[in-house]
């Protein structure tokens, strides 16, 4: 499985081939959506949408809302699943209100580096598909969790998607580096 670090979050709209902005510029990835708030304390509930909850610690900043306010952690607890979270500076319902229904981002050069070949979502978003004889597919658009494999959704230029399992034999190769990934499409009878 590929780790999920959601919704990639460029400052600017200029775009490499593998989705990544250009060298300097930040990058923030979605980890979670802050919701109400949860007690008198200044707490939040927080709707994660990251495989690694756990890397939300306290004393780490968080990137929140649009304008990717920097807020640090000042307290984090499991809550089925949601997390509670509290920031530094909030101690009470009303100062903690202001940020319900805003999105929480990390940077992205702040994740830690993943297994050889195992890859973020946000780095294979954006990558040209193409099949092993070398024909150009489409962009690979998005990726569906399916449960039991994840499906790789390709753009193509007036037809419909292709979907992809993500699966060996069909994925060839993942070369973010030369943006692009070889595959192997299944033919369906």
């Amino acid at each position: 499985m590929i780790p999920m670090e959601t919704f990639p979050h460029d400052q600017k709209e200029e775009q490499q081939p593998a989705g990544s902005p250009p060298q300097g510029e930040p990058v923030f990835l979605q980890v979670g959506k802050l919701r109400r708030t949860h007690g008198v304390k200044g707490d939040l509930l927080m709707d994660p949408t990251t495989d690694f909850p756990e890397r939300i610690r306290p004393h780490k900043i968080l990137y929140i809302g649009q304008m990717h306010e920097p807020l640090r952690v000042r307290s984090v607890r499991k809550a089925h699943t949601q997390i509670i979270i509290g920031f530094e500076g909030f101690f009470n319902c009303e100062e903690a209100g202001r940020l319900r229904n805003q999105p929480v981002f990390v940077k992205a050069s702040e994740l830690p580096k993943l297994p050889e070949g195992e890859y973020y979502h946000h780095q294979l978003i954006g990558l040209q598909v193409i099949s092993e004889d070398g024909l150009i597919l489409g962009i690979l658009a998005e990726i569906l969790e399916t449960g039991a494999n994840e499906v790789y959704v390709v753009r193509r230029e007036d037809q419909q998607d292709l979907l992809l399992p993500a699966i060996e034999g069909v994925i060839l190769d993942i070369l973010p580096e030369q943006g692009m990934m070889r595959v192997r499409p299944p033919e369906w009878e």
